[in-house]
């Protein structure tokens, strides 16, 4: 199983990452405070550690941020001991709050414990897209940035995931047209131009119009910045 370290501390770091893949875990950081959900999303953990004073974002924040689109198990690790961090800590959706200095039988048995719990079911994590510092939830077919969401139609998601899923290449408009309606013979031209159009609209909410570019002649690309 995977589990995702959130921990600028790199002895902790370095002491997790050991303890863990004696245990047959497979461990990943990041250096990146700024795109932890790229992080996440990539790598699909099984369970995260995360510290609560982080550079950039707090902990809590993530926490907020990786519940919102998954029930993923989080277990902070803190060496804060107020009562209310512990308190924000469970009300962001953490399974789990342990104060440093910790140790580390005791947190290798509550990090087995929760992965017993979470996976004795054969529950899976759902399908999410990271693109541009949003979040693509597959399943609803909204996009969502910071707790914010933008509703957008069938054939808008798709066109964007379509996109995405080939990002920073072109798409032809003819590609496009048969993906969203199969047989482009009854389907006038001007319906894509729409559709891309009005998805451009929705996306200028999160500073994201320019993000989906037009190639004269050629088609469309998602771009990534």
């Amino acid at each position: 199983m995977n589990i995702l370290i959130i921990e600028d501390d790199a002895a902790i770091l370095d002491l997790l990452n050991k303890a863990l893949e004696q245990w047959g875990f497979h461990v990943t950081g990041t250096d990146d405070f700024h795109h932890v959900m790229g992080t996440f999303l990539k790598e699909k953990p099984h369970l995260v550690l995360i510290d609560v004073q982080l550079p950039a974002y707090d902990g809590f924040h993530w926490c907020r941020e990786i519940r919102a689109v998954s029930k993923v198990p989080i277990l902070f690790l803190s060496s804060r001991d107020h009562p209310m961090d512990m308190v924000m800590a469970m009300s962001m959706g953490a399974d789990d709050y342990i104060q440093k200095p910790f140790n580390i039988d005791v947190l290798l048995a509550k990090i087995q414990a929760m992965l017993r719990r979470t996976y004795a079911y054969g529950e899976e994590a759902s399908d999410f897209i990271e693109w541009n510092g949003t979040i693509l939830d597959m399943k609803r077919g909204v996009i969502r940035m910071e707790g914010k969401e933008i509703d957008l139609t069938k054939n808008e998601f798709f066109i964007l995931a379509t996109l995405i899923h080939s990002k920073d290449e072109i798409i032809t408009r003819q590609d496009l047209i048969r993906k969203l309606w199969d047989d482009d013979r009854f389907v006038n031209d001007n319906t894509l131009t729409v559709n891309i159009t009005r998805l451009r609209n929705k996306l200028a909410d999160f500073n994201l119009e320019e993000a989906i570019v037009t190639k004269k002649g050629l088609g469309y690309m998602a771009v990534t910045f």
